[in-house]
């Protein structure tokens, strides 16, 4: 074995290793499709993951168009699914589980049953040129998803085909991706389950509502974190805790009785005192602390509804209770922890951009004055003015995450 084999071997076990460690499903998928460019030398890449007959669109990065944007911009991409099928790239690979490493898609073969859709090249003034497209595939030998890797480049930036090696070596990498994949998805599926209990109790507790407050959540964090100086070890690490817990932020609602929380309308006084119980009860569920997930989890639970001014709740805890402590101060500014100042923001503007049994879906204009007329009162100024640097990106996020009856909301 060549010192080169010997370090790329190196390489992928330490990369198994941490993608095994990651628990949560979005932040797995950008970490498998950041390092499988990295080993193939890839300008751009994709991950479709399998929903029945189809492939949805999961994640996708591209450097050169990246690099056209502004300094911490995200490029914003639209949601679409693509039918398991032979007559696209993906849908072939899906449906027959083979590896498909095209040349340059342009010059496809006129017989293969597959070809090559330029639209989207047209419409980002891109140019796709070689492809390498595999089936993650789970211990059953069932698809979970492909993963496609665009345009690979030699050392002075050409694009080139991706040859053998690469080939190998994404394949055994995606093995590992694979099984880390399929448990991040369990784990996925056991929150949302969490969240489907509170949802029976709570009809805006949706699988879709906690996705779009826990994506949002992520984004104003690592933009956070990167004004802040955190090394992307922590800020990864970071993104992975918060996002779980971001999706439980309301699972203590699970404990408040029905007649408050599905009354239509608003509450009175007396109502809204045994609402405010939900981030005590949801901070209990993790009390007996495992991990640090469990930490984070019970922060976001209790002070996602603290405000920067100190006129939020339920303020701090007797610990030996369990129950808010009347005698102490109120949690204000910075003693309310970060992850709960972010997960408060994230979650108002998901509720203002949503529909109530009180209200209509607010639109982008007055949603954006009202989080500017909380800057200083609910909310953290600092945190307000990162949700407005990456507002874009926020839309897009909202468009990923459709309500049930398939609209998103409306913001």
């Amino acid at each position: 074995m060549s010192k080169e084999q010997t370090e790329k071997l190196g390489q992928l076990i330490a990369l198994d290793k941490e993608l095994q460690s990651i628990q949560d499903l979005d932040i797995l998928l950008e970490k498998i499709l950041l390092n499988a460019r990295i080993f193939t030398q890839a300008d751009a890449g994709t991950i479709y993951l399998r929903e029945k007959d189809k492939l949805t669109f999961a994640v996708a990065q591209n450097d050169t168009r990246q690099k056209r944007l502004s300094p911490g911009e995200k490029l914003a991409y639209s949601v679409f699914s693509v039918d398991i099928n032979e007559k696209s790239i993906s849908g072939y690979v899906a449906k027959t589980k083979e590896v498909l490493n095209i040349p340059d898609v342009y010059k496809i073969d006129s017989a293969k049953s597959y070809s090559f859709n330029p639209s989207v090249d047209v419409s980002t003034n891109y140019r796709t040129q070689s492809m390498l497209t595999l089936p993650l595939l789970d211990n059953n030998n069932e698809v979970l998803g492909v993963l496609q890797m665009i345009n690979s480049q030699d050392a002075q930036g050409n694009r080139v085909a991706f040859d053998a090696d690469k080939e190998l070596y994404v394949q055994h990498f995606g093995n590992s991706a694979s099984l880390a994949l399929e448990r991040a998805k369990l784990t996925r599926q056991i929150i949302l389950r969490m969240i489907s209990m509170a949802e029976l109790r709570d009809p805006k507790e949706t699988g879709a509502h906690v996705n779009r407050v826990a994506s949002y959540a992520v984004e104003i964090y690592e933009r956070w974190a990167k004004k802040h100086g955190l090394n992307e070890r922590v800020i990864d690490r970071n993104r992975d805790m918060l996002r779980m817990a971001a999706m439980l932020h309301d699972v203590g609602k699970v404990g408040i009785s029905d007649l408050i929380l599905k009354k239509p309308g608003r509450f009175t006084d007396d109502e809204y005192s045994v609402m405010k119980q939900h981030t005590w009860f949801g901070a209990n569920l993790f009390k007996e602390r495992q991990s640090k997930f469990d930490e984070v989890a019970a922060e976001v639970a209790l002070t996602h509804h603290e405000s920067w001014d100190g006129t939020g709740y339920p303020g701090p805890l007797n610990m030996s209770t369990g129950y808010p402590d009347p005698s102490r101060p109120p949690l204000k500014g910075e003693d309310i922890p970060l992850y709960g100042r972010i997960v408060s923001l994230a979650d108002i503007y998901d509720a203002l951009c949503s529909r109530r049994v009180y209200k209509e879906p607010w639109g982008d204009d007055k949603v954006e004055e009202e989080i500017e007329k909380m800057r200083g009162s609910k909310l953290d100024p600092e945190l307000v003015d990162i949700f407005f640097d990456i507002l874009e990106h926020i839309k897009n996020i909202r468009g990923k995450y459709p309500d049930a009856a398939g609209n998103a909301p409306q913001g």
